[in-house]
């Protein structure tokens, strides 16, 4: 049996939604959460499928795992082992990879398969291998695993050819321990990225410049427990603002950091979206105008998110003319314009760039959430759709949004699950 989310198109959405903690902040923060030598308090943590994998490889390494009230964890690594990570859940879970800078900082040596997650072309980490190298480690490859070992890691400065999220965050991981300074140049300067290196530094690391694109740590001997607050989710938070532009009378969404999605919120006003941004919120309201087709082109933060281009491409498919997505990250990123087409739009794809013609009516049909963000995507379609839209491969959607179909009931969507057979 599978499960699938039907959507009813065409109710109009009505009232307030609350974001939660960031998902790409805290699939970092729990392997980092390891390098500290007594129990770390992590409150906001999204209730989403990642969080029950990662605590699980957790477990596997000997950490206790408390989940307090709706949203709080309690990580204890006091007892832990350095065990290999060879287990099929680490190959289903991208975000696994933070262990490799975590246990490789923390003992000097990490034996781990290779990491997984949503297939958006390639995704290589030889950025995250050569920072370990870098900073004095070996790596090779043995039956699939990564073998990452140091007798020492020792400060040093490393380049990123490209400014990676995942490499600064794991290189940062690992050099907290490591003798004398590091310097990252070409850091990648996105939030997620300051809010562990905040966790860090509440532990007793000296990290400086974060959000900058020069990250420097001077390496210390002992990190302590803490208590940290993940900021809250900026796609999440981009994905609602996007869905009350494209199905909502009146939506306010609130627990937000205006300023994380500066680059969307202009990008909105350019196209005709009536909005009002507060200090923590955003209140959405009905457009009666055309929308205007634009050009987006994603580019690392504070530039457009790739993450944001596919939910607003089903908005797109409603505003007048032709509006182009370039996508500079993860080239192959457009398997939703596929399942839009099934649904009525009229998108045409040339990698690395979308061309959606629009305003085209979309009509409910059967589709597939290919990834995460393409789920999003899917649920934007549907709630615009006239008729009812079936979305399978939903395990997607829950990697990453938490109770997206409760959220959505309570502004007056008509979404729901069902069971179907294989």
């Amino acid at each position: 049996m599978k499960e699938v989310i039907k959507i009813e198109g065409g109710h109009k959405l009505n009232g307030t939604v609350r974001i939660s903690g960031s998902k790409n902040a805290t699939v970092a923060l729990i392997p980092a959460s390891i390098l500290a030598n007594g129990p770390v308090t992590i409150c906001g943590v999204p209730n989403i499928s990642d969080v029950q994998a990662l605590s699980v490889l957790l477990r596997d390494l000997g950490v206790e795992v408390v989940f307090k009230a709706e949203d709080h964890i309690i990580i204890d690594p006091t007892h832990m082992e350095n065990k290999p990570m060879v287990q099929e859940d680490v190959s289903k879970l991208r975000a696994s990879y933070y262990f490799m800078g975590a246990l490789l900082g923390k003992y000097g040596r990490v034996e781990m398969k290779m990491p997984g997650g949503c297939y958006l072309g390639p995704r290589p980490i030889d950025l995250h291998l050569k920072g370990f190298e870098a900073l004095g480690a070996t790596v090779r490859n043995e039956h699939g695993a990564y073998v990452i070992e140091a007798k020492e890691l020792r400060g040093t400065k490393i380049f990123l050819d490209i400014s990676s999220v995942g490499a600064t965050i794991n290189i940062m991981m690992a050099a907290v321990y490591a003798k004398g300074r590091t310097v990252i140049e070409n850091a990648a300067k996105e939030p997620e990225i300051i809010d562990v290196a905040t966790l860090l530094n509440k532990m007793g690391a000296q990290i400086r410049g974060v959000g900058t694109n020069v990250i420097t740590i001077d390496g210390v001997d002992n990190l302590s427990g803490c208590f940290h607050e993940i900021i809250p989710d900026r796609i999440e938070a981009a994905t609602y603002i996007v869905l009350a532009a494209a199905a909502a009378e009146e939506m306010t969404i609130e627990n937000i950091i205006p300023q994380h999605l500066e680059s969307l919120l202009s990008k909105l006003h350019e196209i005709g979206i009536d909005m009002e941004v507060g200090v923590d919120h955003v209140k959405i309201r009905h457009h009666d105008g055309p929308l205007r087709a634009t050009e987006i082109k994603t580019l690392p933060y504070p530039g457009f998110a790739t993450d944001i281009q596919q939910p607003l491409t089903a908005l797109m498919t409603q505003a007048e003319g032709q509006t182009v997505v370039t996508e500079t990250i993860y080239t192959e990123r457009f398997k939703h314009c596929h399942e839009l087409n099934k649904m009525g739009a009229d998108i045409n794809v040339m990698i690395p760039s979308s061309f959606i013609k629009g305003p085209t009516p979309l009509y409910g049909a059967q589709v597939v959430a290919t990834d995460l963000r393409c789920g999003a995507c899917l649920v934007i379609a549907g709630l615009i759709a006239q008729g009812i839209t079936e979305i399978s491969e939903i395990y997607h959607i829950d990697r990453g949004y938490e109770n997206l179909d409760g959220k959505l009931n309570a502004l007056g969507a008509k979404i729901w699950r069902e069971k179907k057979e294989d």
